[in-house]
């Protein structure tokens, strides 16, 4: 091989690495790498303090929902609604307000379908028209959404976080307050079942669940919880010990951004 052939393939091969390696990051971008699912569902957050986030969830309801309001305000409560893309529609100064004076509005579809169930065109659509009417109540874009009865699949879960952006909440305080038992009971089971980083479920729907709430509220504050929304919650969030033992259902790979294994579909409609 002559010195000039010799040079002319050495200068071909490194303009050919080069290419190559200015090429990365645009592939990167278009094929990101699937995001980890303990970073994007959680059923509660391994907190450092005493920390907990109320839910609510399938309003906004015209006679229930300023109702809660009204009690959150008076206890200084921030918390999180998880609201259906209809009842927005229907009741949008409800959800405006709610927002306005610091709570969470996070996306739980439109009608409430099961989304285990769905194509994906159809949980699309789900989020995205109420995306939309969240958006047009708020001015604000939700960041989480929380699938109806917990039910998704992880490949559900991966695409809607790819284009939503949604981190995908559960759940691990459930009082069933969807099936009425009374506000005693739901009262009993939050404070039985609630600790430190919990996400506890309700429904600003059931007027049962609103008469439990100021005694829960007062016994929850007793106990020296503190009230945060699900995303300061999740900002929250420390690694848990290395040597410390997995709560009951809770993944032993939890780490800074733990989530719980998911909750199993419910059998009636709830969540």
């Amino acid at each position: 091989m002559s010195v000039y052939l010799y040079f002319a393939t050495v200068i071909a091969a490194l303009g050919l690495g080069a290419e190559s390696i200015s090429a990365t990051p645009d592939a990167a971008r278009e094929n990101p790498a699937a995001p980890e699912e303990s970073s994007i569902t959680f059923n509660s957050v391994h907190v450092d303090g005493p920390y907990i986030a109320m839910t609510f969830d399938d309003g906004p309801s015209a006679m229930l929902t300023p109702k809660l309001l009204d009690l959150l305000a008076a206890h200084h409560i921030k918390a999180t609604f998880f609201v259906i893309g209809e009842n927005v529609a229907e009741h949008p100064e409800i959800v405006a307000r709610a927002a306005k004076e610091g709570h969470e509005i996070g996306n739980h579809s439109w009608s409430h379908p099961n989304f285990g169930k769905m194509s994906d065109q159809g949980v699309r659509s789900q989020l995205q028209r109420t995306d939309d009417a969240i958006k047009n109540a708020t001015s604000q874009r939700p960041t989480l959404m929380r699938p109806p009865y917990g039910s998704i699949t992880a490949r559900e879960k991966r695409w809607i976080y790819e284009e939503f952006g949604y981190r995908i909440i559960l759940w691990d305080v459930d009082p069933y307050d969807w099936k009425r038992p009374g506000p005693a009971v739901v009262r009993s089971r939050i404070l039985k079942e609630t600790q430190p980083g919990s996400i506890v479920l309700s429904h600003d729907i059931h007027p049962g669940t609103i008469e439990a709430m100021p005694s829960t509220f007062e016994a929850l504050e007793a106990k020296g919880f503190k009230f945060v929304t699900v995303s300061e919650l999740i900002r929250m969030a420390t690694p848990r010990p290395s040597h410390a033992s997995p709560q009951p259902g809770e993944s032993a790979l939890a780490s800074a951004t733990p989530s719980l294994s998911p909750v199993p579909p419910r059998e009636t409609p709830g969540g």
